[in-house]
């Protein structure tokens, strides 16, 4: 089988090598904008399209119906979602108002795939409690100028310099990384995709 990671992120690429001992890496450029709201929901819909875009591409130029897997990560705090910050401001203020609390990390993942000559696919996504401690102001400061906010969902990552100030996770460590591999693993097992 082929197998395809419809993403450029470095930490999905680590952890699916737990999962996959090969497979190609195609980054989805699609559309990224969801009219859902509720988290679940939203990062099902953005996994969607991103696998979707990957597997019908590579089916249209050569026929061919790869496993293509396609992730997708949001940050939830009272019922507002939290994806990766515009610029500093917005990253103060997001690690700002997480510090001190707990906020939910949700991963939507959703592998399309070929059976018996016609297209499958299915979604599923997983829910992370994670606790972060009480940060200073100056602690706020200095994970900020470390540049690890930049680029991540919610201003943090839980593998880098944020993890010191983490203290508690309450479901899958790897979700909050970006991909749920055990569950992963399941659902493609379950499916003869292993």
């Amino acid at each position: 089988m082929r197998y395809i990671l419809a993403s450029g992120s470095p930490r999905r690429k680590e952890l699916l090598s737990k999962v996959l001992k090969e497979f190609e890496i195609i980054p989805a450029q699609g559309d990224e904008t969801t009219d859902n709201v509720r988290p679940n929901d939203m990062v099902e819909e953005l996994s969607f399209k991103k696998a979707s875009e990957i597997f019908h591409k590579i089916f249209s130029e050569d026929g061919e119906m790869p496993v293509v897997i396609g992730a997708d990560t949001v940050v939830s705090y009272n019922y507002r979602i939290l994806g990766k910050p515009k610029d500093r401001v917005e990253a103060r203020k997001m690690i700002s108002s997480l510090q001190g609390d707990e906020h939910t990390v949700f991963t939507g993942v959703t592998v399309f795939y070929g059976k018996d000559g016609k297209e499958e696919h299915f979604s599923f996504s997983e829910e992370t409690l994670v606790y972060v401690t009480s940060m200073t102001d100056e602690e706020v400061e200095a994970y900020l100028s470390t540049g690890e906010a930049d680029d991540k969902a919610g201003a943090y990552g839980v593998q880098g310099d944020f993890g010191k100030f983490i203290n508690g996770i309450r479901g899958d460590y790897y979700n909050v990384v970006g991909l749920p591999i055990a569950r992963l693993y399941r659902e493609m097992k379950k499916r003869g995709l292993l």
